[in-house]
């Protein structure tokens, strides 16, 4: 059986969908939640993947949130040695500050609700998302993007504004600036979510059907490396 690291910012952002599909297929989540006293490993070598999800602080917060330096290091132990890592929302910002890349608040303003994920070309020859390069929604929450890819990093997907949308941060390291692992359970619990529950539980069946190929295709590749 495959291992997991997890890594929950918050109670409010849980590995939900992501978290139960993975279950669902026989994988075990080590999830580790630092802001309530768990450590963080310094390496990986007991875990076949990273796992980083979101939260409200942002991916330099180290000052003030000081897992997240632990948390870069493992994106840099990932990167460094193939092992296959996942960042979702602050996850991606945090993997992308970790590998070179530069995140900031969005310009344009906060990113909201269902947005369409744009995919570039190169989405459909990666080796994680080029199934899934068909047209899909995503849950985005987020104050905060990545403006700067690190070097070496392909882009996969663009949002409508404009922004870095999903990249390969690596060749093992992958970002995605929705959110998968959302619900509308899980969105109730963000603040300022009202106006928008009603549309995410409409799109619940058009989000299991969009985001359940991912969480596949990302243990497809765990256990091929395991």
């Amino acid at each position: 059986m495959v291992t997991l690291l997890v890594v929950q910012h918050e109670d409010e952002c849980p590995p939900g969908l992501l978290g139960r599909w993975w279950a669902d297929d026989g994988c075990r989540l080590d999830v580790r939640r630092p802001y309530a006293g768990d450590a963080l490993p310094h390496d990986l070598t007991e875990h076949d993947a990273l796992v980083v999800l979101g939260g409200h602080m942002g991916a330099d917060d180290d000052a003030t949130h000081p897992w997240l330096t632990s948390t870069k290091q493992l994106f840099r132990v990932a990167a460094g040695g193939g092992v296959p890592a996942l960042g979702v929302c602050l996850g991606h910002q945090v993997a992308a500050s970790a590998l070179g890349g530069r995140v900031t608040p969005n310009p344009a303003g906060p990113q909201t609700g269902l947005l369409r994920v744009g995919w570039e070309e190169a989405a459909g020859r990666d080796a994680l998302l080029g199934d899934l390069a068909t047209p899909r929604r995503g849950v985005h929450w987020n104050d905060d993007v990545v403006v700067e890819l690190p070097a070496g990093a392909v882009r996969l997907a663009t949002a409508p504004g404009g922004e870095v949308q999903a990249a390969r941060l690596a060749p093992s390291v992958w970002g995605v600036q929705w959110h998968p692992e959302a619900d509308v359970d899980v969105v109730a619990g963000w603040p300022g979510t009202t106006r928008a529950l009603d549309e995410v539980r409409t799109a619940g069946p058009e989000l299991v059907a969009s985001w359940r190929p991912l969480a596949a295709a990302f243990l497809a590749l765990v256990r091929a490396r395991a």
